[in-house]
Order: structure tokens, then C-alpha cells, then sequence
């Protein structure tokens, strides 16, 4: 026996005596005994257990009657023949005598053992490890098959395939080729492998295909194992794999929708690599590909019809044909309803009307809207809600920017900050209103591209400052107020609710202040003389020192104004008149301003007295 028949056999794991058991109870008990004594048929030496030529002679009952030249006749059991019609009286045959006499008084004759003999020694004869054979499956034993090639041979369960089998059973009744892998002379068995046939025949194969092998090329396989990712198709002597993705134009789940075990299939040869011995497949590929038509079937805005056959958060994937499918945004489902899932409107197996948004032929997608075959109401808003209309709305939601309000189904306006008021400072929205109230709002303006609509609720009301502030407070007027904010450019004064004006530094005191905390207090009422209401900036300037000067003339003493000054009248009575050369700007703090400090400084620059403060302030135009 070779090196590589000991190797071979290393893999067989039935033990001899399990085997020479089997092969026994195959044979029949007086098989080894009819091996040793070596007969023939002559007349002279007849005994039991020889081997006789003998004819047939006709079927009697269950039993073949047989003449071997003797006195009696001999009988065969009719179940030795597998194959009744092969029985031919005339027919001569070979059989070995078990008994001189039976009860009936004939001989006792076998046929199956006399071919199972002469089978063996033909094997010895005829084939060596090595050789080819062919035998039909008898049956199924421990730790393998019993294949019968003349004689029955054992074929282990490892050796019946290039992966082992969970079940052998299958196998039975089927005529296999295989070679033989041990002769064991002394024990009278046999083991063969129709593994090892299978290998070097897929060995040849495998160096006749690598040479033939071209990508593009349709070749012939058969489906040999179904992974998730795929199937494996044997394409005689190597093993490519035809990928999920490449099974079908269409959406599949998995490779077992498409293809079965032993398929014979026709695959195309997308690539290989010759040193890995790895081959690409492609099933799908032996057909057109749908999509090298989809512009010309499905023009854009063109409406169709689709399956919903998949959803996903973003959206949902429409079917349009085998291998052509589109996607719906969740942003194209509705024009005027908030969808925060597609599932919200759709279902998978829906049948839908869409319409062609975009196709990219090179990346194969193609993007569908299901709004688009509705009348975007947006085309009428800016029609029925034109600028200056009022409207009534729901407070829907609050932003730290302002306010969406719904005017009507689908239909939110944005009501901003800077346009809740006129002159009180908003933080955030909710100082004013709160989700779920019903507010009247202003349309300011409709932006039907953006699908947006501007409202304001202070334009219910004449902007104060176009006649409330410059005929409340005229310059020159000396009014109280309370000091809300310190600079150190100024201070801040409230004069009514929502309403500031900016005392500078420099209209402070007669005296140089450097830092105005030192002079006044945060919450401190103080009378302060109006010096300028600017409307247009929306500013008012203030004087504490020229409100004293006015009010020390009237008491008599204590009054700081240079003597030769006219009186500065309570109330505003006297104008502003040379005073005014020394004015300076102030503002107001506002909902709509930004910039805090800095946007409410005075506007103008004093001579000498507030140099340092140029930077942060307008100064005043100087004292006299």
C-alpha cells in the first residue's frame, strides 16, 4: 500500500474488526470458508462449498431449478436474482454447492456466494488501490456505506463527498464511481473513496478551467452551498461565488429566494483572480439591465404608480418595476403636514402615485414625491394672505427666536422677536405668549419659494414713536425717572415702562465724574431734563446737571448755572435754545436692538470734558 493510501485511510473511522463484521453479514457466513479450500468443478472432487457450472433449467415455486450434470438436481433461491427477467431456463450460470441433499432430496445451491467468490477473485486479479470501480449502494453502516462492485467494499462516510455529509441515507440505491483505496487480502475487505475520485477529477478540471476561464464569459454551474452573503456554484473543478447582489435586478432578501442546492444555473464571469483562485459570478448580469431604459420609461415629472416595499426613518423605497425602485424623502410626502415618520402615511405594500423628481442613471437612483401629485397650497398663501392682513393663529411651538404660529392646516407663520413689541425688551417668547394660546398677528410678508410667512404682533399698534414719545417728551422738558443701568459711558433711565433714555457722563454733574456709580445708584429716582428725542434712531438724550441748574434757580440757592444763563423752565416751557449747543444723544433700549451698551451711547463728542469717552459714546457738542 502507497504513503498516500495510509494517509488516506487515516481519515476511515470504522476499525477493522467493525468492517470484517459488516462485510461478513454481507457475504454470508461460508464465504471465507469456500475462499480457503480453493475448489473447482470436477466430478471427482465434489464436496460442499465447490463452485459448479450448471444450467437452468425452469422456476419451481420460490426456487431455480438447476442442472449441474449430477444425479439430482440443485435449487437457488429465487431472491438471489435482484432482477427476476434475467432468469432464462437454458441460461448457464455458476453456483456453489452448500449441501450433496436437502429434505426434498436435490442439492442445495447458492448463486449469490459462487458470484461473490468469483467477483473476489476477479477484484485480486483485475484491479489494484488505485483503480476506478463502480458498485450500487446497498446500504447504510455504522460509519459508512456498502457499495456492491462484484463483492460489497466499504466506503466511509468521510470519503462519500468533498464535504462531509450530514446524512449518507440518500446515497442508498444509487450506482456511484469511486477507487479503491485499500485491498486487505488477509482480511478479505475492501475500502474505496469516491471522495478522492471526485478530487482529481475536479483537479483536472479545475487546470482545464483556469486556462478557458474569461471575464464576460456564460458558463454553466450548479449551486453546491447557500451562505447569507451568497451561493457558491461549482463551475467543474473550482468554486465561484455569485454574491447577493448579484443574483437578481430586483430586491431580495436572501440567496435561497433565487436559487437551490444542485441548481444547474447559467452565471456570467464578472472577474477572477488566478493566484487566490477566487471567481466573481453574476446572475443577474445574463439579463438587461432594467435601468439602461429608465430615463425614457420614466420621464421626469412623469406620474406613476408604485409598491411601497420598503421604510425607513428618512423615508420609503417605491417600487416601480423588477429591479427599479425609487425613493420618496420624508420631506416630498407632504406639503403641508408635519410627518416625523413615513410610517405615519404609508404601509409596505401599499400602492402609491408618485412623481419623478431626479433620475442618476450612473448611480441608480431615482428620486419620487408623493406631494407633487397635489396642488402645493403654498401657490395660493401668497393670494389670500397678502402683507397687512390680519390674522388669527395657534401659538404651535417656541423658539428662543420667536414664535410659530398656525394660521390654517399645514400653514405656520413665524412670529420673530424683534416684532412682539415696539419697545419692551424680549428675552424669549414665552414672556408674551405661550404654546397653545390664540393670538391675532400682522402678515408682513409671504415667501411662497421658502414656503415661510413673516407676522407681527406689535404692528397691530402705531409704532409709538412715530407721535406718543416726540409729543410726550419735548427737549427741554424736565421729567423724573429711575435709574435702571449703570456704564461707564452713562447711565440708563427709565421714563415709563419699556421706555429709556442714556444720561451721558458728562451730563451728570457740573463736576468731572469719572465713574457715574459714584454720582447715582441703580434704582434711584432722579429728575432729568430732556435734551433730544431722535425718532428715527429711536433715542432719547438726557441732562441731570441741567435739571439741577433748573431747579436751583427756583429754590433760590444751591444752583450751580453760571450767572448770565437764562432759566431753564419745569416742564419744559423754556426751549432748549443755546443750552442745546451742549446736547447730547441718548437711546432707548428696545426689543429689536442688539448691541446693548454700546448701541444706546450718546451720539455726539464733547470739547474738552469727554475725550476718554470718544470711543464708547457719541459726546455732546461742549458746554457754554
Amino acid at each position: 500500500m502507497t504513503k498516500l493510501d495510509e494517509q488516506t485511510l487515516e481519515l476511515i473511522d470504522v476499525s477493522d474488526e467493525e468492517l470484517d463484521r459488516e462485510l461478513a453479514a454481507a457475504l454470508g457466513d461460508d464465504f471465507e470458508a469456500a475462499m480457503d479450500k480453493n475448489v473447482d468443478s470436477s466430478v471427482a472432487e465434489l464436496k460442499p462449498e465447490s463452485i459448479l457450472k450448471g444450467k437452468i433449467l425452469g422456476i419451481s415455486g420460490n426456487e431455480v431449478v438447476v442442472d449441474v450434470g449430477l444425479k439430482s438436481e440443485g435449487y437457488v433461491n429465487l431472491d438471489e436474482w435482484d432482477d427476476k427477467s434475467e432468469i432464462d431456463p437454458g441460461d448457464e450460470i455458476e453456483v456453489l454447492l452448500e449441501a450433496l441433499e436437502t429434505d426434498s432430496g436435490g442439492l442445495a445451491l447458492s448463486k449469490r456466494k459462487a458470484d461473490r467468490i468469483r467477483g473476489w477473485e476477479r477484484l485480486l486479479n483485475e484491479c489494484s488501490e488505485g483503480d476506478r470501480v463502480s458498485g450500487k449502494v446497498m446500504r447504510k453502516i455504522k460509519g459508512g456505506l456498502l457499495v456492491d462492485i462484484g463483492v460489497p467494499v466499504f466506503l466511509p462516510a468521510s470519503q462519500v463527498d468533498t464535504r462531509r455529509p450530514g446524512d449518507v441515507s440518500h446515497f442508498i440505491g444509487k450506482t456511484i464511481e469511486a477507487v479503491i483505496l485499500k485491498i486487505d487480502e488477509s482480511r478479505r475487505n475492501i475500502v474505496i473513496s469516491r471522495r478522492k475520485l471526485i478530487e482529481t477529477e475536479r483537479a483536472a478540471a479545475k487546470e482545464k478551467l483556469m486556462k478557458e476561464l474569461e471575464v464576460g464569459q456564460i458558463r454553466e454551474g450548479t449551486v453546491k452551498n447557500i451562505a447569507d452573503f451568497g451561493a457558491f456554484i461549482d463551475l467543474g473543478g473550482i468554486d465561484g461565488l455569485l454574491h447577493i447582489t448579484d443574483m437578481s435586478w430586483d430586491r431580495i432578501g436572501h440567496p435561497s429566494e433565487m436559487v437551490k442546492i444542485d441548481d444547474k444555473i447559467n452565471v456570467k464571469v464578472l472577474s477572477f483572480d488566478m493566484d487566490k483562485e477566487k471567481i466573481a459570478l453574476g446572475l443577474k448580469q445574463t439579463t438587461e439591465n432594467p435601468w439602461e431604459q429608465v430615463e425614457s420609461k420614466y420621464p421626469v415629472q412623469s406620474k406613476i404608480k408604485g409598491e411601497v416595499v420598503n421604510i425607513t426613518p428618512y423615508g420609503a423605497f417605491i417600487k416601480l418595476e423588477s429591479g427599479i425602485e425609487g425613493l420618496v424623502h420624508i420631506s416630498e410626502m407632504s406639503w403641508t403636514r408635519r410627518i416625523n415618520h413615513p410610517s405615519e402615511m404609508l404601509n409596505l405594500g401599499d400602492e402609491i402615485e408618485v412623481v419623478v423628481l431626479e433620475i442618476d442613471k450612473d448611480k441608480q437612483e431615482i428620486s419620487l414625491g408623493i406631494k407633487q401629485t397635489e396642488t402645493n397650497p403654498w401657490t395660493l398663501v401668497a393670494e389670500k394672505y397678502p402683507p397687512n392682513t390680519v390674522v388669527t393663529g395657534t401659538v404651535r411651538n417656541l423658539t428662543n427666536y420667536g414664535a410659530f404660529i398656525e394660521i390654517e392646516q399645514g400653514i405656520d407663520g413665524l412670529l420673530h422677536v424683534s416684532d412682539m413689541s415696539w419697545t419692551k425688551k424680549i428675552s424669549h417668547p414665552s414672556e408674551l405668549i405661550k404654546k397653545g394660546d390664540e393670538v391675532k398677528c400682522v402678515v408682513l410678508s409671504v415667501d411662497q419659494e421658502k414656503s415661510r410667512i413673516a407676522l407681527g404682533l406689535k404692528q397691530l399698534t402705531e409704532d409709538p414713536w412715530l407721535h406718543a414719545v416726540p409729543e410726550r417728551y419735548i427737549p427741554g422738558m424736565i421729567v423724573q425717572g429711575k435709574v435702571t443701568k449703570i456704564t461707564n459711558f452713562g447711565v440708563f433711565v427709565e421714563l415709563e415702562e419699556d421706555l429709556e433714555g442714556l444720561l451721558h457722563v458728562s451730563e451728570l454733574s457740573d463736576d468731572h465724574v469719572d465713574d457715574p456709580h459714584h454720582a447715582v445708584e441703580i434704582g434711584q429716582d432722579i429728575e432729568v431734563k430732556i435734551l433730544r428725542v431722535d425718532t428715527q434712531d429711536r433715542k432719547i438724550g438726557l441732562s441731570k446737571k441741567r435739571a439741577d441748574w433748573a431747579s436751583g434757580d427756583e429754590g433760590g440757592e444751591g444752583g450751580s448755572k453760571p450767572s448770565g444763563q437764562p432759566k431753564a423752565r419745569r416742564g419744559g416751557l423754556h426751549g432748549a435754545g443755546e443750552e442745546t449747543t451742549d446736547m447730547i444723544s441718548a437711546t432707548v433700549l428696545l426689543n429689536n436692538q442688539e448691541g446693548g451698551d454700546s448701541a444706546a451711547a450718546a451720539e455726539a463728542s464733547s470739547d474738552d470734558e469727554k475725550k476718554g469717552d470718544a470711543d464708547e459714546a457719541a459726546g455732546s457738542e461742549g458746554d457754554d
